[in-house]
């Protein structure tokens, strides 16, 4: 009888523990992070697209609230700290976007893969050193949820000049 006691005890504590949610609106203020309400894509297609319980989220800049984005190129005109900036502010567009889809970050199971491309000059070598930027905050938001798989690649440019471009794939909570 003790030990259905405690089994039982155990199970109690386990699912109440499981079903707290995380308050992301709570942690994105502690971080010092303001979503925005997205913009529209700036040519054909369209910002996410869920297919089963995975969700894509295209390509995303370096975009502020106010519709501005960071321009330039790495090794060229930015150093790899500007280009961590612009990939953390590429994750706050990412979020901003995951958000209006979803309504509720706690929709996120996790995030599944990152790909990003650094605008940079052909010698610029320290592509996964900025993506960091945006890596770094998206495992601050989600905790282990947050980690993921990458690819961190240069380019010759990219659109409107923007510094970085970053696209993911969400597993999204049945």
């Amino acid at each position: 009888m003790k030990k259905i006691f405690i089994l039982a005890l155990i199970f109690a504590f386990t699912s109440s523990a499981l079903a707290q949610r995380v308050d992301y609106d709570k942690k994105l203020k502690e971080l010092g992070i303001e979503l925005f309400v997205p913009g529209k894509p700036i040519a054909n297609y369209v910002k996410a697209v869920r297919t089963g319980n995975l969700l894509y989220l295209a390509g995303h800049g370096p975009t502020k609230a106010d519709g501005t984005n960071t321009l330039g190129k790495l090794g060229k005109d930015m150093t790899v700290d500007q280009g961590y900036m612009a990939a953390r502010q590429t994750a706050i567009s990412l979020l901003s976007t995951l958000k209006a889809e979803l309504g509720d970050l706690n929709k996120v199971k996790r995030i599944v893969k990152l790909t990003g491309w650094v605008n940079c000059e052909p010698d610029f070598g320290d592509q996964p050193k900025v993506m960091n930027g945006c890596s770094d905050l998206l495992v601050s938001v989600f905790g282990p949820k947050g980690m993921h798989a990458r690819a961190a690649l240069g380019a010759n440019s990219l659109p409107l000049g923007m510094a970085i471009e970053v696209e993911i794939i969400v597993e999204l909570e049945e």
